[in-house]
């Protein structure tokens, strides 16, 4: 007995002296970005190979641990396994803020998002299949995936500017730009969810029936598609706007980087998703446009981030009051 007291003893001195570093952290938000990431991508590729009833019933697959020697099958089923890594990623971010040192209530906070999105998405997915695909499933499905990638993009902001690092910005248009950016990211997301609950791509193999997005006396897909262009439009002229301000207004070099990251990506969203439409939607064309929506939804949450908070209005006038022989104060830089 006093053997394995013993033992239990070592064990936890061990793990009470295992610490995180800042930089390490920062490592390990950005894995568990790219997997909130992936799971999504993984997701789309079972839609677009019609696999998305390859095993109607959840969590297993036919009554079974293991899947038929079916493509479809395999290939949903694949989806569901790549989300054990994914769920041993999040809870580690969660474990890793904890025995992060210093050690910052925030990330653990923020941290705890990650392990609790990853179970409600494995939940709802099994509704969805348990729905038979139904469009209002897929699209909270997918929707529910982006606010998971919000909460792990801002996880990793934080663990790269502790709070009060970066200065607040006295430049209204600049903020409040990107806030609008922002929100208008997020219409897009939703809008292309409802584009692809429309499209004919429904995630079921041919010949299943699944219940589409469609509206009595319109064609549907084309109605709902070309509102999520003209959405998407919009988005690509604020961020060409953001990034002119940024360049003439603003000193900040974070925000000028993804600003500009936010137009190319933006650019290239335009063309891929013109070229897919006038070719009758291919899967190869339509799983970029996922990843490059993606891709955008990210950039814009971090172009909020690096246009940062405004100042208090007091604080702004009494800057501008300031006499001109005063010392400036020290601005902290980004680590």
């Amino acid at each position: 007995m006093s053997g394995n007291t013993s033992i239990l003893q070592r064990l936890r001195t061990r793990t009470n002296g295992f610490t995180v570093t800042p930089r390490q952290y920062v490592i390990i938000a950005a894995v568990a970005l790219g997997a909130m990431t992936l799971i999504v991508l993984t997701g789309e590729l079972v839609r677009l190979t019609g696999s998305g009833l390859g095993c109607p019933t959840w969590p297993r697959c036919y009554g079974h641990v293991y899947p038929p020697a079916r493509s479809h099958a395999i290939i949903e089923f694949s989806n569901r396994v790549v989300t054990v890594p994914v769920t041993i990623i999040a809870i580690g971010a969660w474990v890793a803020a904890l025995r992060l040192r210093p050690y910052r209530r925030d990330l653990m906070k923020l941290s705890l998002l990650l392990p609790l999105g990853v179970v409600a998405q494995a939940v709802l997915g099994g509704f969805t299949v348990l729905g038979k695909l139904d469009y209002g499933w897929v699209m909270a499905h997918f929707c529910l995936s982006m606010l998971v990638i919000l909460a792990t993009t801002g996880l990793l902001w934080r663990a790269l500017y502790e709070r009060g690092q970066r200065p607040r910005s006295a430049d209204r248009a600049v903020v409040r730009t990107a806030r609008w950016m922002f929100a208008l990211s997020a219409v897009v997301v939703f809008a292309g969810t409802a584009a692809t609950a429309a499209a004919p791509d429904a995630g079921g193999s041919p010949g299943q029936q699944i219940n589409r997005l469609h509206f009595d006396g319109r064609g549907t897909m084309d109605f709902v598609i070309h509102r999520h262009a003209e959405i998407g439009a919009a988005l690509g002229f604020l961020a060409i706007f953001l990034w002119w301000l940024a360049g003439k207004r603003s000193q900040d070099r974070v925000l000028r980087i993804w600003s500009t990251v936010m137009c190319v990506a933006m650019g290239a969203q335009g063309m891929v998703g013109l070229i897919q439409y006038e070719t009758k939607l291919p899967a190869g064309l339509v799983w970029v446009h996922v990843w490059l929506a993606c891709g955008i939804w990210i950039v814009s949450i971090l172009c909020c981030f690096a246009a940062g908070r405004l100042q208090p209005a007091a604080e702004t006038v009494s800057q501008a009051e300031r006499p001109s022989s005063s010392k400036p104060e020290a601005v902290l830089t980004p680590r």
